[in-house]
């Protein structure tokens, strides 16, 4: 509600020859200075702004003014942050990204060329943008993953926590030294152990990339079947956790503002009423 009221405040009306005049704020000045003479005037201009912004936030056509203009802004810088992202994946993974969103403008066509009603066809496009977006946010944080991996290998460090446990096992070491290598090989164990989990997420996250990929293909299946169109489901339960930012490194920010931006739309619409 507050944006309403601060769009009501600062509403502004073309004028011929003056552009666009901000009519609230010259009443609120011209009640202000008339006040200075008579007090009253105080008052009625008070009651008069607060009734006027009343009923200007709480009008519906206004509130789909203001909504369109915050989503238009919104997109735009969310559009900006994406392309970032995709910047900052290898090039295997961009071509594999543009694959994807290529499949997904096809669908989209297919859509649009059936005779569906304006809901269905504002509901599937932006279930395809949300497909989209998922799929990014998996190939990010598959590149993350990647870009962290040690040029260790899992022998690598299990070689290395043999030889040191042979050590200890055989003794004749001080005791700082014997405390020193203990605690090497519990770090090698976590790193070990890192490595595994490591392996797990990227698993995952390619089992997912293949399941939004197919989902599209249904997606693009279904949407060339002449008949009534069917609205597109995204509720796709995935192995990957993405709701942890850590799995995105330096990107995690960004990646938690576009969450935000390809919410769907009815419920970005609320929040922002809130």
């Amino acid at each position: 509600m507050w944006q309403y009221l601060k769009s009501a405040f600062f509403a502004r009306v073309p004028v011929p020859g003056l552009g666009e005049v901000p009519v609230n704020i010259l009443g609120v000045t011209a009640f202000a200075i008339l006040g200075f003479g008579e007090p009253a005037f105080w008052f009625l201009g008070a009651g008069l702004e607060t009734l006027f912004l009343y009923l200007l936030a709480t009008n519906e056509r206004f509130q789909k003014v203001v909504d369109s203009g915050h989503l238009h802004v919104s997109e735009a810088s969310a559009e900006m942050k994406r392309q970032e992202l995709i910047r900052g994946l290898p090039p295997e993974l961009q071509r594999r990204f543009m694959a994807i969103t290529a499949r997904c403008a096809k669908a989209g066509d297919a859509v649009r060329g059936q005779e569906t009603d304006d809901f269905t066809l504002e509901a599937n496009q932006d279930a395809l943008k949300r497909l989209e977006w998922v799929y990014l946010k998996l190939l990010v944080a598959r590149n993350n993953l990647l870009s962290a991996t040690s040029s260790e290998t899992e022998d690598t460090l299990r070689r290395n926590i043999a030889v040191i446990e042979g050590e200890l096992q055989s003794g004749g070491d001080s005791e700082a030294l014997r405390r020193s290598k203990v605690a090497t090989v519990a770090i090698l164990k976590e790193r070990l152990a890192n490595i595994g989990r490591r392996s797990d997420s990227i698993e995952e996250i390619d089992s997912d990339l293949l399941r939004i990929e197919a989902q599209v293909e249904l997606m693009l299946e279904n949407a060339t079947i002449k008949g009534k169109p069917q609205t597109i489901a995204t509720d796709i339960e995935l192995a990957t956790n993405l709701a942890s930012t850590t799995l995105f490194g330096d990107s995690g920010s960004a990646v938690a503002d576009l969450d935000e931006v390809y919410r769907p739309r009815a419920a970005r619409r609320e929040a922002q009423r809130e």
